[in-house]
């Protein structure tokens, strides 16, 4: 992120604009929303400026704009659609302190102007860093369609209850009032009998959540997916943006993370094999201690929290203090590596079942059934494996896997840094060692990536080197 957004305060600060065509205009109709002190510099302005400034809306100084004249200014804009001009006009600002914004030049600008979606006072700014105006300007369209044209005055009505509903308790007690009025109660009166009656709900409304039992804990197990934050579920979403606190495992993604309310606690609780981790009793203790004071609580588990997330003791621990719960399913890490690939678990003809298997256990490694994976057609997709791959090998081999089983090794399903190698059985203790994965990696065993997956991955190696 190159630019960092933030609303600056404008209300009777003196603004300079320096231009008279078409892209002062266009600056200059954004600018007149504001309540900004307006002052435009312009030798030829065209009629529309000298119109606004008839009627007050703005300042407009008939000449060039010279040293001096950005004092005490908070903004400047140099729109004279001119380079030489507009470079002279920007070191007078610069010199007066003024944050700069030269019209069409990106690089030279100290601050950017985003596409705005007005609901005085609710603002949306939505900015592409001058990589995509078109986009910014489809999302600022979507987003219009989206907020109810009355939503301003909701605002300002609510604004104006502020300090009444601080007899709420900070935190969900006060977000909950909030979401009541904004989504049900004041839509509804305003609908019903105008401003006057939405004055009337609010007090009717901050009553009721005074005198409501506090709302119980509860814990939502939910599961992240493998990556991407594409493939995460509506409801994740929600519960997601709802949450108080979080508890996530190390596989999750950050991208997902960046989902999260920016007030919510976000805890890392991850596990490493064979290595540093949180202990089970810990992350129980966790999550029964938050949902306990009141706390909605997301244990956010990469993939899928019934598959391989040890999900029944913390359901255990929770039951233990009667806090209610959910689960949330995610796509499981098969699911995502299979589709990269472009394969599928099942097919007639050749397996009618297929095993997810996990590579370790709390013990170590994890013995299977290896004589029944070791027939010809079996499928599998082994997690945690990479660690334990020579141990796979050798115990499949040991009871007769045909050493040209194809076996594929996804990395990072579903993610941008996904890394897809084909190998068979013999090879795959030497291949996990020659590609030294860092993330995650699933084994998909008895499948090779299709024909026409593997030729597009040839395609795209080579025209990456």
């Amino acid at each position: 992120m190159q630019h960092f957004p933030i609303f600056i305060a404008v209300q009777n600060r003196k603004i300079v604009l320096s231009g008279g065509g078409e892209a002062a205009i266009a600056k200059l109709r954004l600018l007149m929303k504001t309540e900004a002190k307006i002052v435009t510099f312009a030798a030829e302005a065209c009629d529309e400026i000298k119109a606004w400034a008839a009627q007050d809306r703005l300042q407009l100084v008939p000449r060039a704009l010279g040293a001096g004249d950005v004092t005490g200014a908070v903004l400047f804009y140099a729109a004279n659609e001119n380079a030489a001009e507009d470079a002279r006009v920007a070191k007078i600002a610069e010199a007066a302190g003024a944050l700069i914004n030269i019209v069409d030049n990106l690089a030279e600008s100290q601050f950017i102007t985003p596409a705005i979606v007005d609901r005085d006072p609710v603002t949306v700014a939505i900015g592409t860093e001058g990589a995509a105006p078109v986009l910014a300007r489809a999302i600022k369209a979507d987003i219009e369609a989206q907020l109810p044209t009355n939503l301003g005055i909701l605002a300002r009505i609510g604004k104006a209850f502020r300090d009444q509903a601080r007899a709420l308790p900070y935190g969900r007690g006060r977000r909950d009032f909030w979401s009541d009025f904004y989504f049900r109660a004041g839509p509804q009166a305003f609908a019903k009998s105008g401003p006057r009656a939405v004055k009337t709900a609010l007090s009717d409304l901050l009553l009721m959540h005074l005198s409501k039992t506090p709302r119980k804990g509860h814990v939502a197990f939910v599961g992240a997916g493998p990556g991407d934050p594409d493939l995460l579920t509506l409801r994740a979403r929600r519960l997601l943006d709802r949450a108080d606190v979080i508890l996530h495992d190390r596989l999750v993604a950050p991208e997902i993370l960046e989902l999260a309310r920016r007030e919510a606690h976000i805890i890392e609780v991850g596990k490493i094999g064979f290595g540093p981790a949180t202990s089970q009793d810990d992350i129980n203790a966790l999550l029964c201690v938050h949902a306990l004071k009141g706390a909605q609580v997301v244990r956010l588990k990469g993939g899928d929290p019934t598959l391989f997330g040890r999900l029944d003791e913390e359901l255990d621990a929770c039951d233990a203090q009667e806090i209610a719960w959910s689960i949330v399913p995610g796509i499981t890490a098969a699911s995502a590596a299979v589709a990269s690939i472009g394969q599928s678990l099942t097919k007639r003809h050749r397996n009618t079942d297929v095993r997810f298997l996990s590579g370790q256990d709390i013990k170590g490694f994890a013995d299977h059934d290896w004589t029944l994976l070791a027939r010809p057609n079996e499928i599998a997709a082994f997690y945690m494996s990479t660690t334990a791959a020579r141990f796979i090998q050798g115990r499949l081999l040991m009871h007769g896997a045909a050493a040209k089983t194809p076996i594929t090794l996804v990395e990072n399903a579903s993610r941008a840094d996904e890394r897809v190698v084909a190998t068979t059985l013999v090879d795959l203790a030497q291949c996990h060692q020659t590609h030294a994965f860092q993330g995650p990696v699933l084994s998909l065993y008895g499948l090779p990536p299709r024909d026409a997956v593997q030729t597009l991955q040839h395609i795209l190696q080579r025209d990456l080197a």
